[in-house]
């Protein structure tokens, strides 16, 4: 006897001309979130760990269930509509929204355009742990790291992109066996801003520059 998967079902019903707006392809996303959601006896949980990690929502969406919608997008989706969903996604701030627009995101650009796309769709302001999110992804999906010339041009262009520049080099310098860092690349991460006190962005910087 076979079984309706609740998921595969309503993204099925969808119909193919959704693809074709992104903003239509957003209602159908975020509907999708609590189809195989588990039961609401987690959500006040979600919803502590939604409100510490600074995002809208915080549905409790598994991985799974996120890789299955960003699947059934790639398949049927464009390119051009695709990228313009990766930034609404971030734009609506929600961990839902921000997971599933990493995994598009580096799913869907070559591996010359991938991080210049991360750059430009973080905004001004993001947390360390989207920016994780996003990483992690586009090492998964098997694309290079950027160049020390774009880790130094994120150094200079904002606080955020510091962030990224410092958090994506610890990601790779970690891959790589710890390779010992240029000077102009350590002088550059010393001089970024950090938050006051003990933070995960001064442990990083200092695990690399004193090793």
């Amino acid at each position: 006897m076979t079984t309706s998967d609740p998921l595969d079902d309503w993204l099925s019903s969808q119909p193919a001309k959704v693809h074709l707006h992104s903003k239509q392809l957003m209602e159908v996303i975020r509907e999708a979130y609590p189809i195989g959601v588990p039961a609401f006896i987690v959500k006040s949980q979600t919803d502590r760990l939604g409100t510490s990690g600074g995002y809208a929502f915080h549905l409790g969406t598994p991985d799974d269930v996120l890789r299955r919608i960003c699947s059934w997008l790639l398949t049927h989706g464009e390119h051009e509509v695709l990228s313009q969903v990766v930034e609404l996604l971030w734009n609506r701030h929600g961990r839902e929204d921000v997971a599933l627009a990493a995994l598009l995101l580096a799913n869907l650009q070559s591996e010359s355009e991938v991080w210049v796309c991360l750059a430009d769709v973080i905004g001004n302001s993001s947390t360390a742990e989207a920016l994780l999110l996003s990483i992690e992804e586009c090492f998964r999906a098997k694309h290079a790291p950027p160049s020390e010339e774009i880790l130094l041009e994120w150094c200079s262009r904002s606080a955020v992109h510091a962030h990224l520049a410092l958090l994506t080099h610890h990601a790779h310098w970690i891959r790589s066996e710890r390779s010992e860092l240029s000077t102009s690349l350590k002088s550059a991460l010393q001089s970024i801003p950090y938050p006051d006190g003990d933070s995960l962005l001064a442990r990083v910087r200092d695990q690399m520059l004193q090793s």
